[in-house]
């Protein structure tokens, strides 16, 4: 089930509730059931569970694999920067020393070297756009592969489970902590997750 069709049933319930608490007390335990009953194929109550996002990302291996990948990206990236820097701020050093130390014998030889620095500086920007490009759709894809690994456990989970909808808790503004099935949900990704790595 997509995240939209779970907000809109998540909607579709907070209508109801409100509707049956507001007006005259007497018709509150009558009403509810009579909508439902006038709705045909609409089930006399919904079964409802939920899950923590934030907790699910935080104990979901293939989430924290994940994470530390992303966070090795963003290392690589950093470093291939401060590399790049270091060798340009190193050359115009040089050039800098160069010139004020008469080094240059021709204007042509510190323009080569001026055009060598300017080279140097849109090489290192086109290196670093292209490896944070890079990275960007690596991230894309295997955040992809994150959201498709929880949709179809959830399907397979819910066969056996039968409920009207699974919701991520922050669709909501309350819900009975009775209702939360996070745990379970981790516990089956995990397992899944590590027999698909022990059997690489």
């Amino acid at each position: 089930m997509s995240i939209s069709s779970l907000l809109v049933g998540l909607a579709a319930i907070s209508l109801t509730a409100c509707s049956s608490g507001n007006g005259n007390e007497s018709n509150t335990d009558t009403a509810p059931a009579a909508k439902a009953a006038e709705t045909p194929g609409a089930p006399a109550s919904l079964n409802i569970r939920y899950i923590d996002s934030d907790s699910l990302l935080a104990n979901y291996n293939l989430a924290k694999d994940l994470q530390e990948a992303t966070m090795r990206a963003v290392s690589r990236i950093d470093n291939a920067r401060q590399a790049k820097g270091n060798e340009i701020q190193k050359f115009a050093a040089s050039v800098q020393q160069k010139a004020q130390s008469g080094g240059y014998l021709s204007e042509a030889s510190y323009n080569a070297d001026m055009q060598k620095l300017q080279k140097m500086q849109q090489d290192a920007e086109n290196y670093l756009a292209n490896l944070s490009r890079n990275a960007d759709n690596e991230l894309a894809q295997q955040q992809i592969q994150l959201n498709d690994s929880i949709e179809s456990f959830i399907k397979a989970y819910n066969k056996t489970h039968g409920y009207d909808a699974i919701l991520y808790k922050n669709a909501g503004v309350y819900f009975n902590p009775a209702l939360d099935i996070t745990s379970d949900v981790i516990k089956g990704l995990n397992a899944r997750y590590n027999k698909v790595s022990e059997s690489k």
